[in-house]
C-alpha cells in the first residue's frame, strides 16, 4: 500500500504512525496523563496586561498562565482569511487561529481591549512548550470533517488547495446559502468533492456544538475548561484519514469500533479502509515502526553513501551538520561533496517532518565551490519539503554556505515527547524517560506472555523507573496482570542504567 495509518492503542499510551511507501513519515503520541491541549476552550481571567509587549497573560487554570497577543484579541478582517487558511491546512491543527495578524486596526492597543480581572473565552492554539505557557486566541475555531467553523467571524474561506474555479464557486454558494448570518466557515481541502448535504450535516453539528459551548461558559466559573477537543485518535482520523490513505489499521478492538462509528458518521465512504489487526505480533513490529522511531531519537543519522548528518537542538534553534564520514567518493573532491549533500537533503527534510522539529533551523552543508551545485541542492530541498504540512520558509545559501529556514512549531517535537534531560551527564545529553522505559517493558511483557508458561514475571529495573512503575503506573500493572493472567514483580536496582532492564519468567 502507498499510505497506511497505523494505530497502536493501549490504556497507557496511544501511538500513531503515518507510513508512506513503507517509510515512517509522521509519528504522533499521546499519554492520558500528558494529553494535548490545543483546541480546548477555557473561560479565562486576565491577570496582567503588558502594553510594552502588546500582550496579556490570562489564567485558564493551568500550571502556567497563557499568553494572548493583541492581534489574537482583535484582527483586521481583510487579512483574516490568508492567515487562517495557512493554519487550518496544517496536519492535526485545524483548530488553530492565525498566529500573526499584522494589520491591526489603527489606534487599538492591548490596554484598549483588555483590563486586569476581565473574563473572556479563549482557545489554546499552541501547546505549552518548555518553560513557555500556552498561546491563546479569542478567535474560536471548531473543525469538522469538511468545515472549520468561526462563530465570531462573518466570513467564508475556501482552501487554496482546491484549485478549480467552478468547484470553489460551488462551495462558496453552498456555504453562503446554508450558514446563519454573521457566522464564518472555512472549507477544508478534503471537502473538494463534498455534496451540499454533507456540508449541511457538518454545519448543523458545528452549530449545535457551539451552542453547547456557550451554555457551558455561562454556567462555569473563571479558570475552567468549557470544551475539550477530540483525543488524538479521532483528531488524526478527522484530519489525516482522507481518500489518499489506503488503509487505517488499529490493534485494539474497542478503538477499532470507536473509529468505525466516527467514520460512519463523518466519512462513510472511507469505512472499508478501516481494518482491525488480529495478528499476535505487535503492530508496530509488523510495520517496522519501532526501529524508525528509535532511529529518530539519535543525533547521528548515517546516509547510504557513508556520510552522515548530526542534528543538535538548542533552546532557540536546531542545527543540522552534514559530513562525508566514511564516504571517499570515486572521482574528485567536489563530486564527493556534492553527492553527500544531495543525499543529505532528502534525509534532512524527512527527519524534520518525522521528528516534528520546529522554529529556526540552520543547515551546515559541506562547502561547495560550484554555484550550480549549490543551486541544485537548494532546489531539491524545496522539492523535498512539499509533502510537509507545516508552514516552512527557506532562504538561499548564505555567504557562509549555510541554509536558514523556519518550520512552524505546533507541538512538542519527538525528542521532547519521549526523552528527558540526562541526569548522568547533568543535562548535557538526553535519554529515554523513565515512563517511556516503563511502557517498553509493558509492551515486551504483553507481546511475550502467550509464549511463556510460567505464572510470574520478575523485572529488574533502575530505581527511578521502578518508582514510576510501582506508584504512578500501579493501575497499569494490575490491568496487565489481568490481561496476561500472570503476576508481575518489580525489583529496583540502584546502579542499573535507566534505559537497561531485565525480565525473567518464573
Amino acid at each position: 500500500m502507498a499510505s497506511d495509518l497505523v494505530i497502536n492503542a493501549t490504556s497507557y499510551e496511544i501511538r500513531i504512525a503515518l507510513i508512506e511507501y513503507g517509510n515512517l513519515v509522521e509519528f504522533y503520541m499521546e499519554r492520558p496523563n500528558e494529553k494535548g491541549l490545543v483546541g480546548n476552550i477555557y473561560l479565562g481571567r486576565v491577570v496582567r496586561v503588558l502594553p510594552g509587549m502588546q500582550a496579556a497573560f490570562v489564567d485558564i487554570g493551568l500550571e502556567r498562565t497563557g499568553f494572548l497577543y493583541v492581534d489574537d484579541v482583535r484582527v483586521d478582517k481583510d487579512n483574516f482569511e490568508e492567515q487562517l487558511l495557512q493554519c487550518n491546512e496544517s496536519c492535526c491543527s485545524d483548530q488553530e487561529a492565525p498566529e500573526s495578524l499584522r494589520k491591526r486596526i489603527p489606534g487599538m492597543s492591548i490596554e484598549d481591549l483588555l483590563k486586569e480581572g476581565q473574563e473572556l473565552l479563549v482557545q489554546i492554539c499552541k501547546e505549552p512548550i518548555g518553560t513557555k505557557g500556552a498561546r491563546l486566541t479569542c478567535h474560536i475555531t471548531l473543525p469538522c470533517r469538511n468545515l472549520v467553523f468561526m462563530p465570531r467571524t462573518d466570513h467564508i474561506g475556501i482552501s487554496r488547495k482546491i484549485e478549480g474555479d467552478e468547484q470553489r464557486q460551488r462551495l462558496r454558494r453552498d456555504i453562503e446559502d446554508l450558514r446563519p448570518a454573521g457566522t464564518g466557515f472555512i472549507v477544508r481541502t478534503v471537502a473538494e468533492s463534498a455534496s451540499r448535504e454533507e456540508l449541511e450535516a457538518d454545519m448543523e453539528f458545528l452549530l449545535h456544538l457551539w451552542s453547547e459551548i456557550c451554555d457551558n461558559a455561562e454556567r462555569s466559573k473563571p479558570m475552567t475548561m468549557v470544551y475539550e477537543d477530540l483525543d488524538i485518535i479521532l483528531r488524526v482520523v478527522r484530519d489525516i484519514f482522507a481518500p489518499g490513505i489506503d488503509r487505517l489499521v488499529v490493534d485494539n478492538k474497542k478503538t477499532y469500533e470507536r473509529i468505525l462509528k466516527f467514520v460512519e458518521t463523518f466519512a462513510p465512504h472511507l469505512r472499508d479502509k478501516v481494518h482491525y489487526c488480529e495478528e499476535e505480533s505487535p503492530i508496530f513490529d509488523i510495520y517496522g515502526v519501532e526501529m524508525d522511531v528509535n532511529r529518530a531519537l539519535d543525533k547521528k543519522i548515517w546516509l547510504r553513501c557513508g556520510g552522515y548528518i548530526i542534528i543538535e537542538a538548542t533552546e532557540a534553534l536546531t542545527v543540522v551538520d552534514v559530513n562525508t564520514g566514511r564516504y571517499v567518493g570515486k572521482k574528485d573532491l567536489e563530486e564527493t561533496i556534492f553527492k553527500t549533500n544531495m543525499e543529505a537533503v532528502k534525509e534532512i527534510s524527512y527527519q524534520l517532518r518525522l521528528r516534528n522539529i520546529g522554529g529556526i533551523i540552520i543547515i551546515d552543508f559541506i562547502d561547495m565551490d560550484e554555484a550550480s551545485h549549490r543551486q541544485q541542492v537548494f532546489r531539491v530541498l524545496n522539492e523535498s519539503i512539499k509533502k510537509d504540512k507545516s508552514r516552512i520558509n527557506i532562504l538561499p545559501f548564505s555567504e557562509f554556505g549555510l541554509i536558514q529556514m523556519t518550520r512552524k512549531r505546533n507541538r512538542e517535537d519527538l525528542t521532547r515527547m519521549m526523552c528527558e534531560p540526562c541526569h548522568y551527564c547533568h543535562g548535557k545529553g538526553m535519554l529515554k524517560s523513565a515512563r517511556t522505559i516503563s511502557y517498553e517493558i509493558f509492551r515486551k511483557i504483553s507481546s511475550n506472555a502467550d509464549q511463556i508458561k510460567g505464572s510470574n514475571v520478575t523485572v529488574n529495573v533502575n530505581s527511578g523507573v521502578a518508582t514510576i512503575m510501582l506508584k504512578e503506573e500501579a493501575h497499569t500493572i494490575h490491568m496487565l496482570e489481568d490481561e496476561i493472567r500472570k503476576s508481575i514483580t518489580i525489583i529496583p536496582v540502584k546502579d542499573l542504567h535507566q534505559e537497561k532492564y531485565e525480565i525473567f519468567w518464573d
